[in-house]
Parts: C-alpha cells; structure tokens; sequence
C-alpha cells in the first residue's frame, strides 16, 4: 500500500509545542517551577484526604531511585507494576525507574495465569510490585519459573513490604550519581512497555518511549481546560494507557489528583472529591445510563412519564447548535425536574468528561452534555501512546458520534480504495517504537511508507472529524455475499434498555444472529410488574414469557433495517461477560473468539433451528 493513491487525508492539526519537557520525569520538576502543587497527589487514609506536595513527591521518587541504582538495578531492567486502582505508590515507583532507564511493565490484576507468566518470562522482569491480595495471587503464577523476580507488596504492614517506597530522602552520594545517570536518558529511549490484547485476544508488549507519551502529554496541555489546582477524579486501572498517560497529564497541568479508593465505590468518591474533570470509559457512563432505563420501569406513571420526557429532550441536545426557544424552555425544565440530578451525584461540580478505549453511544453522550456536563470522545489505542484524535472543548468542535480532529503533531489518513471508508492510519511522534521482542509483527503494523495500521474502519465527516465503524477484523461476510460490520448493528441493539450488550454472528452463515447480554435488573423489574416469578439468571434467559419479550424487543429494532443485516434470531446469556473468563479485554472490550468459543452449542442449536424450512 505505498504511495497516498485512493487516501483520504485529515488535516494535520497546528503544532503548539511549547512546553519545556522531553522526559516523563521531567514533568515533575516541570510543575514545580510552574505551579508548586501543595495537593498535587491525594489518597483516603483514616477517614480522610491525605495530601503529598510535588516537592514531596520528588523527594520520594528520588529517593527510590536511589535505593535501586544502590541494589544494582540498570538501564534496560524489567520492573512490573500490578496497579489495581490509582495510588501514589504507583507514581512513584514509575517515576523512580524512568528516572534510571528501568522499563515499567504495568499489567492488570485480572490477568489469567498463563497470560501473567508469559510477561514475566518474556521481560525477565527483576522485581514485581502489587497490592498484598493480588501479590499472593501472582505469587503462585510466576513459582515454576527458572528466573523469579523479587515479589513485594506496597501495603505497609504486610510481611513482604517494599520499604524503599517510605523512603523520604535520598542519599547525597547516591543522588549525584543519580543525576549523572538522568542527564543520559534520551527522550527517544523506552518508558515503557504496556501488554495489550485488544478483541483478538492475542498478548502482544508494545514499547513506547518518553518522546511517544510526552507529545500526547503537550497536545493535551494545548486544548484540555484545565487550571493548576483543579481537582480531578483518577478511578480507571493504571494498567490502562489512557489513565496511565492521563495521569502524567494531569501533573503537568498542575491539578490535584485524587485517587479513587474503589473501582466499586467511586461513585462517592465523585461525592466527596467534587471534581471538575475525569476520564472514564463508556462502560461507566452506560451504566449511569442503565439506571436511568431502569427507572422508567416504575409503577409511578407521572415519574415515569416525566423521567422519559427529560432523557427524550437530553437525548436531542447538540453542543454545536444554537438552541432555540422552544427547546430551550424543554432543556431547562428537563434539568432543573431530572438531569441536574445526574450533575450532583457526581459531586455537582464536574465541567468535563473525556471518553475513550471503546466507542460511546452518541444519544448517552447528548444526554450527559444536556445536564451540565461536557462529554468529549476521543480515539487511540495503546500503539499511539494513546492519543490520535479528540473532539474538541470549544463551541461548534465537539460532535457526538465522531471521535473528533487530530491531535497537534498526529496525521491521520483513511485507505479508501472504495468510497469513503477505510483503515486509519495514523503517522506521527506518538506512535509506538514497536513490539517487544516481535520484530514480524512490528514490520507487519506499518505500510511500506511508515503509517501504522490502526485495524479499525473509518471515515471523515465534515473533511476532518473522524468518524470509528468497526475494527477491520470483525467486519464479516455472510453466506450469502453480503458484508456485516457488527458495531452499529450491535449499538442499535443497545438502544432496548433490556439489551446490556451484545455480540452480532453470521460469518459464513446464512443471517445474521445475536448473543444477547441481558440487563439484568431492568428484566427482574420487568418480571416483578408481570408477575412473573424471578429465580436465577440461568433460569430466567429459557423463560418463554422472558423470551418473548427480547422478541417483541428485537422486532422493533429490526424495523427498517435492510433486510440482510435484521437480526433473526438471538441467544441470551445466563451470566455476565468476565474478563476472568476471557470473555472481555481489561477495557472491557468483548472478545469475540472467546464468546462464539464460550457459547458454541447455543450458536448451532439456534442456527440449525432458524435453518428448518
């Protein structure tokens, strides 16, 4: 594919570097010249906030790094990170290697075992950092190993604890050495490398330097509305890229990050933090979303109606749009009876929201754009470090249903040798030095001319707003000729508030089908107000009343689909996708191998009965 023949092209956005750092660690040093942060880290101890000062932090870091120069800890050594949720242990461990060219490997605790011990034998990694649960789980993993890495816990009080993180301060002799060694560190020699999946399922390590994630860290700094001092939720894994480089973002920019204390309870840590910014997932927001839906399932018919009305009017919300007076008196009753609530239960203070690792449906963006917040989807993937495009803060630049313009720095280009939809490429300095120790696979991810191949479909609307429809592997042709990319369809079905996801099949087969994800505590209101009797999920999916009504819903989403692309027919899943069972990337992406795998004998049973004339 040399040569730009039958490309599509977006404009390269303006360059804005101006910022005076080339490192990660440099940040640090960075904001305390320009905005010596007293709350730049926050964590929940003993019933409150607890702060660390970015002079503390240095402190801290530096101070780590001395302890591994002094244990012999090198340039190009392995040290894996087991972050479950945000905590400034993390940061300074991160930091502390970078600092000495020691490479981070993060991974996500909810790794199965062989996928664990694959990592930890292919980096030969020397030390493993994790909380204490999740340490003696991994424990086990790595002890048929020939070379095991040291295995500690930053949980103070537990038997293997690493002590160098109490560390306060450094020692004089060992910090001059340390700063002999920082001055040799290249903005051009690996950070990191971060192990990702993605809906394939195969484990690939894609190495990123300081010059990939610190020109994502400067295009941020050029447009995300934030102030030194703001205060910013951080609740996603820092196993995650787009958290991870977030996160560095965040103390560039000068604002106070407060560590979520769960994944589960982050919802009053919103409360308690009231912050005016966070990142999140769509999963997040669709289960806000979910609630909602529930409640339009109450026997309170003026609540009901009221509550339907409100999401029918936040649902038509458009940023980039005057509003007219009609709608306007709508969207203001519509917040002050419904959608402020919303607002408040995250802490009523939060101004914006960025959306990433997966696609957001745009009606659950409009609504939460309509009750204060502003919701801006972007795109990347962990190759680009991880930012490509973004939609933008300011008027008329953020459109729902497109991931927005490029970054500052960051070409993208579509392969449309038909029409206008292709695979995005993307060229720029935030693209991946390669894969770990996969040469092929590395030459395999550019074209002859230099442009990585993202494997997702595209196009641009409006010339420069670009636009995901389906990852190029999943897009499939059914036995009859006809071509099915899944994602719309399966958005689609995600318009039913009984739909919590699905999975669209028919790859050589004569229709299309659907693995159904039922939202469970929407059905089990549904069943109650029928009076039918609920007993267990695995029992409920074969109820013919339950069935039925996934029919009555299916029918009406099929209605005015093109005939090749209706949904025939469908399976209903007995229990939630996992990532522990393979089912779902640690983004929470599903995996199609896994599910059609997982639920084979369902697939068939439903085909060959469809089948019958």
């Amino acid at each position: 594919m040399a040569g730009t023949k039958g490309m599509r092209h977006m404009d390269k956005a303006p360059k804005k570097e101006f910022i005076d750092f080339t490192r990660l660690f440099d940040i640090i040093p960075y904001q305390q010249k320009k905005y010596p942060n007293p709350k730049a880290l926050n964590f929940f101890h003993n019933d409150k906030w607890n702060p660390i000062s970015i002079e503390a932090l240095q402190d801290r870091v530096n101070a780590l790094s001395c302890w591994f120069l002094e244990n012999g800890y090198k340039k190009g050594d392995k040290v894996v990170l087991v972050p479950h949720i945000g905590r400034p242990e993390w940061a300074i461990a991160d930091f502390a290697c970078q600092q000495l060219g020691v490479v981070v490997v993060p991974i996500h605790p909810g790794l199965r075992e062989e996928e664990a011990r694959s990592i930890f034998i292919e980096t030969g990694a020397k030390l493993c950092l994790a909380t204490a649960p999740d340490l003696e789980r991994f424990t086990g993993f790595i002890h048929p190993l020939k070379t095991q890495p040291a295995m500690c816990s930053i949980d103070q009080g537990t038997p293997s604890y690493f002590f160098p993180l109490s560390n306060a301060v450094g020692n004089p002799t060992s910090l001059e050495k340390l700063n002999a060694i920082k001055a040799t560190i290249g903005e051009g020699d690996m950070a990191t490398i971060m192990y990702t999946s993605g809906s394939s399922g195969e484990q690939k390590g894609v190495m990123l330097s300081h010059r990939n994630l610190v020109s994502n860290i400067k295009a941020a700094l050029a447009f995300f509305p934030l102030q030194p001092g703001d205060r910013v939720l951080s609740f996603l894994p820092f196993s995650h890229i787009f958290e991870r480089n977030t996160h560095y973002g965040y103390i560039a920019f000068g604002a106070s990050v407060y560590y979520s204390q769960s994944r589960e309870g982050f919802s009053e840590d919103f409360r308690s933090v009231k912050p005016v910014f966070c990142t999140a997932v769509p999963r997040v927001l669709e289960k806000m979303h979910g609630y909602l839906q529930q409640q339009l399932l109450a026997k309170n018919y003026v609540k009901r109606k009221a509550l339907q009305w409100a999401m029918n009017v936040g649902k038509r919300y458009k940023e980039r749009e005057r509003v007219g007076f009609v709608y306007g008196v709508q969207l203001f009753m519509a917040r002050v009876l419904v959608l402020y609530r919303w607002r408040r239960r995250l802490g009523g203070k939060l101004r914006h929201l960025v959306v990433g690792a997966a696609a957001l449906r745009p009606e659950i963006g409009r609504l939460l754009s309509a009750s204060g917040i502003q919701v801006v989807e972007g795109y990347g993937l962990t190759e680009t470090s991880p930012m490509v495009s973004i939609n933008r803060f300011e008027p008329g630049l953020n459109r729902f249903g497109t991931v927005g313009l490029a970054i500052p720095g960051v070409e993208v280009k579509i392969d449309a040798k038909e029409g206008d939809e292709g695979e995005i490429l993307v060229k720029g300095p935030n693209v991946m030095m390669g894969y770990f120790q996969r040469p092929e696979d590395t030459k395999v991810a550019f074209t002859a001319d230099g442009w990585f191949k993202t494997g997702d479909i595209g196009r641009m609307t409006d010339k420069r707003f670009l636009q995901i429809t389906d990852r190029k592997k999943d897009i499939f042709k059914t036995s009859t000729g006809k071509y099915i990319a899944p994602r719309p369809l399966q958005n689609h079905l995600a318009q039913s508030p009984f739909i919590q996801r699905s999975l669209i099949l028919g790859f050589q087969r004569p229709f299309v089908v659907a693995l159904i994800l039922p939202h469970f505590e929407i059905l089990k209101t549904w069943c109650k107000n029928e009076g039918i009797h609920w007993t267990s999920p695995a029992f409920m999916v074969h109820n013919i009343k339950v069935v039925g009504k996934y029919q009555s819903e299916l029918d009406k989403l099929n209605d005015g689909l093109p005939p090749f692309s209706k949904v025939r027919g469908f399976v209903l899943c007995p229990q939630e996708w996992s990532v522990g069972n393979g089912e779902l990337t640690h983004t929470l992406k599903p995996i199609r191998t896994a599910l059609e795998k997982n639920y084979k004998d369902e697939i068939d049973k439903l085909y060959a009965r469809l089948s019958i004339p």
